[in-house]
């Protein structure tokens, strides 16, 4: 059977015998007396293929640049494997060496790597046992989303990349230009955008959501799906320059509705993990985080529980655990104040809602006390919020005032204004980050480690 169109695992799959061909590149080659094992793997799969080679089959010029990394072609028979943890094997009878990878200085060796000389050769990881999982697992997250919501009658939606406005109301961005930075046009002192590119000031987005929202407005269920980027100085294992964001938005839908499709939503990408990862999740388990398997088992089959701030707040006031950070009406809360509250005290994913108003974004609908907003925020054992959203304020003289107490200028959400002054449905959406959600299901400790080509402070590697 020619496997040139097929993976690994397929192979790993077959009945034996049968003739058969595989492609990949070598991860470990052992020689014993008159034999030779190879470990073969084409990132289809975490199982590698063991490939047989009898002594005189592949003549020993050629055999020797069977070494790890090679890129390699064996043809041969797949036949039942006498030895413990594998089916199959390949006793191969012809070889094809599509690249050489010289032992001395390829840098994947079978010895262990720390996770911080692996970032260093990011191009070369993937190759890797724990990258290979990562990314496997990142790449059914992907396509878990897209189903998700393709199933449930959203639209997906482009938002762009680059913006005017931001939609945090305070967030750090990166400015997009193509002025001199040696010889910048000015008026008056300050810097003519007028003579930029865009003609005006430009930024990249921080969030696709007020774009998103127009969708809503006209779609009803619309998501973004894509690159958000962040200029904080945050050099912290939690914290990336560039970063996915999944963001749903649905019209005639309120902060319940949209706390079930939130919790749907997590549900929903926990359990295809579960039966699409398992050998990865298995992995993880093992070598990363022991309370991989049972937490994710836990998020999927548990009712999520559903505070107010207010309440929660409470609970942490009477917990009388000597949190780092105070705990007061008002505080933001933090990681030590969610993990508490959702592995301590309730013992399952929490959903908190009616967040106060200041420490929350512009866009969020204004309660009838004044003082608090239709924010939810999803919180998981193990790593805390993971789900941030809100019902979003749809009425336009408040929404014009809680621009102004924040001191927004109303110019650059001009248009974000009309969608209020033209046919506004009430409306409500939420936000994922990808990677925190990577970190969640794999147990990986630096969100540097869950994204191909991490951007951070000081590095824009690769």
């Amino acid at each position: 059977m020619d496997y040139r169109r097929s993976y690994i695992r397929d192979l790993l799959a077959s009945e034996p015998p049968m003739k058969a061909s595989a492609y990949g590149w070598v991860k470990t080659r052992r020689d014993s007396k008159g034999v030779s094992f190879v470990q073969l793997n084409d990132g289809s799969c975490f199982a590698d293929l063991q490939v047989v080679i009898q002594e005189g089959a592949i003549p020993e010029s050629e055999l020797r640049r069977v070494t790890t990394g090679a890129c390699v072609r064996f043809d041969g028979m797949l036949v039942q494997s006498p030895a413990s943890g594998q089916a199959v094997e390949l006793q191969a009878t012809t070889l094809e060496v599509y690249g050489d990878a010289d032992p001395a200085s390829y840098p994947m060796q079978k010895k262990g790597a720390s996770f911080e000389f692996l970032r260093e050769i990011a191009h070369l990881r993937v190759r890797g046992n724990t990258f290979g999982a990562v990314f496997r697992v990142r790449n059914e997250l992907s396509w878990a989303t897209h189903k998700f919501f393709k199933d449930r009658g959203f639209m997906y939606v482009h938002t762009p990349i680059i913006s005017a406005s931001d939609a945090e109301g305070a967030g750090a961005m990166f400015q997009v230009t193509t002025l001199d930075l040696e010889n910048v046009p000015r008026v008056d002192g300050k810097v003519d955008y007028s003579q930029d590119f865009f003609g005006r000031q430009a930024f990249l987005t921080v969030s696709g959501q007020l774009n998103v929202e127009a969708f809503a407005q006209a779609f009803t269920n619309v998501y973004t799906f894509g690159p958000t980027f962040r200029a904080e100085n945050s050099n912290t294992p939690r914290h990336l320059a560039e970063f996915w964001m999944i963001e749903p938005e649905q019209a005639f839908c309120d902060i319940t509705g949209n706390m079930n499709l939130a919790e749907d939503f997590l549900k929903y990408l926990v359990s295809h993990v579960l039966d699409h990862c398992r050998a990865d999740l298995e992995f993880f388990n093992q070598r990363i985080e022991p309370t991989v398997l049972e937490t994710l088992h836990h998020v999927a089959e548990s009712p999520f529980e559903r505070i107010t701030y207010t309440d929660a707040i409470k609970l942490l006031e009477a917990s009388g655990e000597p949190f780092e950070f105070p705990v007061f009406w008002g505080c933001d809360l933090q990681s030590e104040h969610e993990r508490y509250l959702t592995e301590k005290k309730i013992g399952r994913p929490v959903i908190v809602t009616d967040y106060p108003k200041e420490i929350k974004a512009f866009y969020m609908k204004l309660n009838d006390d004044e003082r608090t907003v239709r924010a939810m925020d999803v919180l998981a054992p193990r790593i805390g919020e993971i789900i941030g959203g809100s019902q979003r304020e749809e009425r336009y003289d408040v929404l014009v005032s809680r621009m102004k107490e924040l001191s927004l200028p109303e110019e650059p959400y001009s248009w974000y204004l009309d969608l209020r002054k033209y046919g506004a449905a009430p409306h409500s959406g939420f936000g994922l980050g990808l990677e925190r959600m990577m970190m969640y299901v794999t147990g990986m400790k630096n969100i540097r480690d869950v994204i191909p080509f991490y951007r951070v402070p000081g590095s824009a590697e690769f």
